[in-house]
Order: C-alpha cells, then structure tokens, then sequence
C-alpha cells in the first residue's frame, strides 16, 4: 500500500522517510542544492516484528531488532510518497494524494501549530477522501519536555473536527531515529490494507516518467522510456499490449488532437525487484518500447496506463458536482470563498493529472469547465479544484465527476 508523508515545509517530511526506509528521496539536483522536495519522492519499506521484544519496541523496518539484536519476522510492504511541502507546489502534493492509501501528517515541535500547508495539506487529504492518517509530532530533540506538551495541545486543538481528529499522535526524531517502532505500530494499525479487485481491468496512474538512458550511450543499448506510478486496480504482465491516455498531442488542420500511445511493457520494476507481474498497490517503474523522447522529464505525468481500449474515457470538457470549502486556507489571511463565476480560470487536480480549465457555465452546485489539456478519468472520480487568489494557486473545493 502507498503511506502519503504531507506538511508544511522543512518539518522533517524526507528526513522522516529516510529515516524509515533508509532512502533519500530528494534525487533531483536542484532538490539537493535547495534542500527542498520539488517532486514527488518514493520509497518502499518493509515492517518487522520481533518475537522476543513487547509493545512499540517489538516493531522496526530493519531485519534485526534494534533494541536486543533478535531476527525480526517481516508483516508487511508499504512504498511512502512523499510529497512537497512548500506552497508553490500545491499542485505536486495533490496529484501524489491520487495514489495514497492513508497518510503522515508531519508537524514539527519547533514551530507553532498549524503552519499554513499543514491546514492546507490536512484539508487536501479531507476532499480527497483520505481519512486514515497518523500524525507524527517530528523533531521532540530540540525542545523541552514542557515545549512539547504544550505542542501536542495545539496539534489536538487544531484537529478536532477533521478527517484527524481521532489519530494517534506519535512523538519521534527522525534525525536521532526516536520512537520509529511506536510510528511502525501506529501506522500498521490504523492504515490497514486497502481492498482490491485483482479481476478488474488493470489502471495505472502515472506520477513520473524517465528517459534512463545515459549521454552518448551505443545506440544498440538505448532502452524504452519508463512510466512510474502506481496500479490501483488489476493486474499488469509483463509482455502485456498497453495504451496510454490521454496520450501525446498533435495537430490535424490547425486543430489540436490527443492520440492514445499504444505500446508494450518489457519490464516491471516494485521497488528494487524486477517482477513479471505487478499486483495493486505498491510504486512501480514500468519499462516500455517507447521512444525515450516521450517519456523524459515526466512528460507522461498524469496519464492513466492500461490495457488496450479498456481504459477510462477521455474529457476535454468536464460537468462536476462541486462542495467549495468557506475559507481559503494555506495563506496568512484566510478569505472567505466566493462561488465560481462564469469564465473563471481554475486549476483542477485529477489523479495524478493536473489541468487548467476556463469555466463554462455554473448551475447551482453543478459547473462545466473546458480543459486546456484533457484528463483520462471514470464518473465519479474526486477533482481538487484551486483558484488563483494573488499570485498563487489556492484549494478552494472537491468537484465529483458527472455525466
């Protein structure tokens, strides 16, 4: 299953993953020299448990119990997503809540609570529908005892009332690795295991594709672009025919068209494994005969893979049933929402696509929005629609696709 690791910036959302999966996610060279998450990061983690240890200590993500050295029985494989916290990239963090199964809500002791993306992304995880989330109260090494407590009051004080407001609260130190057993605990018991339909036709959501080929490599060796992301339902062979939806763009007589890509997977790569079939949940790397060119520098981002003609349709136009929220949040000054007007540019969040739309007529709760680039999606489907509030994109609301 995929565990979210959402908050405000520099709270300690990567170094937490790390921390659990001994990965750092942060990759990207400009990541690495800001020292920010920019892009949507993943690691996988197996939970262990040992059989001589009791409570919080029992549990670890490492084969030997750190706390008497005894062989841990692994129970579980969860891939974390680890998403951006600071503001401008909005965006990023609600296409990565398209393949979460439950969250981590990181709040750091050293900082007020709530900081503006913690109320945003709490409220993004609610209109999504993630309602299985532990909220991990970071970096208990720096304050005192009293500091801490008093942090604790304010994280209960901000919740009560939201999809949070019953989960646990777990302290830890993800730079000294305090209470990671308790997290392991807290996670394995709350998040459970999502149902999946293994029957149904595969659909994959992509979040991130690659060219992996190195510069000036022979032309002999150059491999198909990658696809990453995550199959929320059925299952993909390698060797399957797929297509890709929406597809690329093309220009026929001065009008642009989307043509579904059609081609074959010849590797799935879960984690570090190479698999010949991938199964529901979980992150995985599937190797395609693409030309590199299409795939690289996640180009293919927000497109949904599975088998030939069996996928969602395609909209360029979209009808919605939309709940606006009251307040603006994320921003220093919370203002009041006013309803969607007629021609109005929104940001909308689609799985793991994100478009811009003009709105095209507004009816009572309904509004029909014209997309600039259209969305493979199903009826019923939840969109995160933002507003332009200054200069940043703002969440204001969750629209249901309708007919």
């Amino acid at each position: 299953m995929n565990i979210g690791v959402v908050g405000h910036v520099d709270h300690g959302k990567t170094t937490l993953v790390n921390a659990l999966t001994g990965t750092w996610t942060d990759r990207h060279s400009e990541e690495v020299r800001r020292g920010i998450s920019i892009r949507l990061g993943y690691a996988d983690a197996t939970f262990y448990k040992c059989g001589h240890c009791e409570g919080p200590d029992a549990y670890s993500t490492t084969p030997v119990c750190p706390v008497c050295g005894g062989e841990g029985t692994p129970f579980r494989s969860v891939s974390f997503v680890d998403a951006p916290g600071h503001e401008t990239l909005m965006a990023t963090m609600l296409s990565g809540s398209a393949l979460m199964d439950g969250a981590m809500l990181v709040i750091t002791t050293t900082e007020k609570c709530p900081q503006p993306q913690t109320k945003e992304h709490l409220m993004a995880l609610g209109l999504v529908g993630i309602k299985k989330i532990v909220i991990v109260q970071n970096k208990i090494d720096v304050v005192s005892q009293k500091e801490a407590v008093d942090n604790y009051n304010q994280i209960k004080a901000f919740v009560k009332g939201t999809v949070a407001e019953n989960a646990p609260i777990i302290p830890v130190s993800a730079q000294k690795g305090i209470n990671m057993g308790a997290l392991v605990q807290a996670l394995d018991m709350t998040i459970p295991e999502p149902v999946r339909d293994p029957a149904a036709e595969p659909v994959m959501l992509v979040a991130r594709s690659f060219d992996i080929n190195k510069p000036g490599c022979n032309w002999k060796e150059v491999k198909g672009g990658v696809v990453g992301g995550s199959l929320i339902r059925g299952i993909l062979h390698d060797g399957d025919p797929i297509e890709i939806r929406p597809g690329r763009q093309t220009q026929i007589e001065n009008r642009i068209k989307w043509i579904p890509i059609i081609t074959e997977v010849t590797s799935i790569n879960a984690g570090t494994k190479t698999v010949k079939e991938a199964t529901p949940g979980g992150l995985l790397g599937v190797g395609t005969k693409l030309d590199p060119a299409l795939t690289k520098s996640d180009a293919l981002a927000g497109q949904v893979v599975g088998h030939v003609g069996k996928l969602p349709p395609v909209w360029d136009k979209i009808k919605c049933q939309v709940t606006l929220m009251e307040r603006v949040v994320g921003s220093t000054s919370e203002l009041i929402i006013e309803p969607l007007k007629y021609n109005e540019p929104l940001m909308l969040s689609v799985g793991t696509a994100v478009t811009v739309g003009v709105v095209t007529s507004t009816k009572k709760e309904a509004v029909e929005v014209q997309l600039k680039r259209p969305v493979c999606a199903e009826q019923g489907a939840r969109i995160a629609i933002s507003r332009q509030v200054g200069a940043r994109w703002r969440l204001i609301g969750m629209g249901v696709l309708s007919e």
